[in-house]
């Protein structure tokens, strides 16, 4: 999956937003709580996709792909960075995407929370 891929997939959900808090580095949220952290390629490695995740999907999709690891950010003990360098199966990666979504949606206030749900449950 491409970084516009990953960008398509993370706008895709239901009231994502996306800013720019610097050069190189996209980030997503929902209810004002990031999601995905995309960051572009350089001449040194891929762009790479940070997701949040659960303890025990983390572990295993470690061990699973060797393109998915530890976030830059070791105390963000539920989040994984995937290296976008097409290892990981496209379709792997959007139900990663959704269900970082899904993770930080189920944190919010419980009516903002079930609106959401909602809201990806009648997407097309």
């Amino acid at each position: 999956m491409t970084p516009e891929e990953v960008a398509e997939v993370a706008m895709g959900l239901p009231e994502a937003t996306e800013g720019e808090p610097g050069p190189g580095m996209t980030l997503f949220k929902v209810g004002g709580k990031i999601f995905a952290v995309l960051t572009e390629a350089t001449a040194s490695r891929p762009g790479q996709v940070t997701l949040k995740s659960d303890p025990e999907s983390v572990l295993h999709l470690r061990e699973q792909y060797p393109a998915v690891g530890p976030s830059f950010y070791a105390r963000l003990r539920h989040w994984n960075t995937v290296v976008l360098d097409g290892t990981v199966p496209a379709d792997e990666l959007a139900e990663m995407i959704e269900y970082s979504w899904e993770r930080v949606v189920a944190g919010l206030p419980r009516a903002t929370s079930d609106r959401l749900r909602e809201l990806h449950r009648d997407r097309p």
